[in-house]
């Protein structure tokens, strides 16, 4: 490791310890503690405090009881873990979530990599509630915490020539016994096109509940796209391409038949399976009535224009 002269700090300037405490408690609850500067990264100079996760912003309300904490963090889909719903949060207690970085290049006037730190404080963190639709036909009512990502994005500049934005997701076979079942070229890889990615709902998710993210739900970076099923909402993110070409998205590799680039939440296109007519509200009991299905999940108002002119039949 290089060599570097340590600057003199004011006291004003200097982390309090109770506050250098928390945000050791924090590290040490997700998983480890975070690694010094790396060369080349866009780190705060400082250690933080621990994360305050935000108000909730009323920008994104939904008209609906928030899914319990322990459905939301116990039932999910994360394939390196296992195929099963409970998984995750089974199979997921030896993964590593720090130390962490991101990576976001490609089709960029400013590369950069961002440790956990540097992500936490690129934007104020907020609670947002989000309703979440996956291809099986349940929902759930989340608040998630974090910022919008195009504040990551605008970062880093995007080129004339950037159109979609690759995501990457981890691959660590010690701790992911999933990776040992081949039903997915791993690593997953999932995409959006550039104005889905900067429209504001695009979220850069850190923390659910009012807590970090728990590795069933992404540890300890992940993706939220409300008005798209829920495989679009890469878990665990370590690379961000932006791209001039379409990316092949995992799901498209694997079935192209059943699963499109788009994936927006339309009714009215029936999955080749089951209908995508109705849902079930995760928690509410399996014999609790189905409800329609909205149209982008019910948030056409800010995301319809973004397929104007398009056949949202042929591109599901």
């Amino acid at each position: 490791m290089s060599k570097f002269k340590i600057p003199v700090v004011p006291p004003s300037e200097i982390t309090p310890e109770s506050l250098w405490r928390a945000r050791r408690e924090w590290l040490k609850k997700a998983g480890g503690l975070a690694l010094p500067a790396l060369a080349g990264s866009a780190l705060p100079g400082l250690v933080t405090a621990a994360p305050q996760w935000g108000e909730r912003n009323p920008e994104y309300a939904v008209d609906a009881e928030l899914t319990s904490e322990t459905a939301v963090t116990t039932y999910n889909n994360f394939y390196e873990f296992g195929t099963g719903k409970g998984d995750p949060d089974a199979r997921g207690g030896a993964f590593k979530s720090t130390p962490w970085t991101l990576t976001v290049e490609g089709e960029v006037l400013r590369p950069k990599t961002f440790d956990l730190d540097a992500l936490l404080a690129l934007a104020p963190l907020e609670e947002r509630v989000y309703r979440l639709r996956c291809v099986e036909g349940w929902s759930m009512v989340i608040p998630w915490n974090g910022y919008s990502l195009s504040a990551l994005l605008k970062q880093v500049e995007p080129t004339a020539n950037a159109k979609y934005v690759e995501f990457v997701t981890v691959m660590q076979p010690e701790t992911m016994p999933g990776l040992a079942d081949r039903i997915i070229d791993w690593p997953y890889v999932e995409g959006l096109r550039l104005d889905e990615a900067m429209n504001p709902l695009s979220m850069l998710v850190f923390g659910v509940y009012g807590k970090s993210l728990p590795t069933s739900n992404g540890a300890p970076v992940r993706l939220a796209v409300p008005w798209k099923y829920g495989f679009k909402s890469g878990k665990s993110i370590v690379k961000i391409r932006l791209v001039e070409k379409q990316p092949v998205t995992s799901w498209v590799k694997i079935a192209p038949h059943e699963y499109g680039f788009y994936a927006n939440v339309n009714p009215e296109v029936a999955h080749p399976r089951w209908s995508q007519a109705t849902e079930r509200r995760i928690g509410a009991g399996f014999f609790a009535p189905r409800v329609p299905t909205l149209m982008f999940n019910g948030y056409a108002d800010q995301v319809a224009s973004l397929y104007s002119g398009m056949d949202l039949v042929r591109n599901y």
